[in-house]
């Protein structure tokens, strides 16, 4: 689903977005509500940024991708965390492209998203190359998604990638590893 968002971005620049695990659902401009697998999706653009909000049986995750106020939290390049007995991981990058290869990059991607039923993407006035765009399925036994912010007056644009699912080997639903790695 592709949709026009009548709002300016609330995130100027890449680099004012952060990574939070567990916020509660925050106002959205747009949302897709998916089942896959027997998981309740729930895909929501605030401005230029994400949130994800995801049920599976007993296990809830909500993952926000934004410029969060009072975060000091900057967008790690991965992190791996066990909630309940389901295996979250989550990756991040910027690429920085030439204005002509952005304009080419930011063209393929709404392509791409906008006729695909597990797609969402928002465009902004101003400018066509200005989105962010996201993208679920279900594969290998785990909910993916991957999500795409652009700044072209930066020519960056940052990727994300999400996996959501059962551990592979049995482990105590207690147990809560974090592992984090963030870009210095």
């Amino acid at each position: 689903m592709l949709t026009t968002i009548d709002t300016p971005y609330t995130d100027t620049r890449a680099d004012d977005l952060a990574w939070a695990l567990g916020r509660e659902p925050l106002p959205a401009l747009a949302v897709l509500d998916l089942e896959l697998c027997g998981a309740a999706v729930q895909l929501r653009l605030l401005g230029a940024s994400h949130q994800v909000l995801l049920r599976e049986a007993d296990v809830s995750c909500s993952e926000t991708v934004a410029c969060i106020p009072g975060s000091s939290t900057p967008l790690p390049l991965g992190v791996a965390e066990r909630i309940g007995d389901r295996e979250y991981a989550f990756a991040a990058r910027v690429e920085t492209l030439s204005r002509r290869a952005f304009a080419g990059r930011a063209q393929e991607l709404l392509a791409l998203v906008a006729d695909h039923p597990h797609g969402l993407a928002g465009t902004f006035p101003g400018d066509p190359h200005a989105f962010t765009a996201m993208l679920a399925r279900y594969a290998d036994g785990r909910v993916q998604w991957r999500t795409w912010h652009a700044y072209p007056q930066e020519g960056r644009l940052v990727v994300t990638r999400t996996r959501f699912g059962g551990l592979r080997r049995a482990a105590p639903a207690t147990a809560r590893e974090r592992r984090t790695t963030v870009a210095s």
